[in-house]
C-alpha cells in the first residue's frame, strides 16, 4: 500500500467566540497525494443545546453541510469558487470568528484517507 501525507482540522461550533468555548462537530482532512479532501461531521443536537441554550442545531448542521459542499467542489449558491483541493483546504482550515470554526491543523501517514478521516471523526467527536 502505499502511505500518503495527510493534514486535517477539527471543526468546532462555538457559539459566543468571546466565550471561548466550544464542542468538536467535525472532521476536513485533506491528502494531496491521495488527491482527497472531504469533510464528515456529527451534531448531537442535545448536547449542543444543553450546553449553548438557544443554539440553532439546524443552522449548526447545515454550515457543516456547506463544508462539505466546499470539500465536493460545489458552487454557486452564495459558496465560494476556490480552485483545487489543497486551496479548498487551505480556506476551510483558515480562522474565522463563525459558529463553526476550525481548529489547529495536524498532519500524518495514511494507508487510506477515507478511513483515516472516519477515525478521526469516531476519536475527536463525541
Amino acid at each position: 500500500m502505499t502511505r500518503h501525507g495527510y493534514q486535517y482540522v477539527t471543526l468546532r461550533c462555538v457559539p459566543r467566540v468571546e466565550r471561548e468555548e466550544f464542542v468538536n462537530v467535525g472532521v476536513v482532512l485533506y491528502s494531496q497525494g491521495a488527491d482527497f479532501l472531504e469533510a464528515a461531521y456529527r451534531v448531537d443536537e442535545d448536547r449542543l443545546r444543553a450546553l449553548f441554550r438557544g443554539l440553532d442545531a439546524g443552522a449548526v448542521a447545515d454550515a457543516l453541510e456547506t463544508i462539505c459542499q466546499v470539500c465536493r467542489g460545489v458552487t454557486g449558491g452564495g459558496l465560494p469558487t476556490l480552485g483545487g483541493l489543497g486551496r479548498r483546504f487551505g480556506w476551510l482550515s483558515a480562522p474565522r470568528s463563525t459558529v463553526i470554526q476550525p481548529g489547529p491543523v495536524h498532519g500524518g501517514l495514511t494507508d487510506d484517507p477515507a478511513s483515516t478521516m472516519q477515525a478521526l471523526l469516531d476519536r475527536l467527536v463525541d
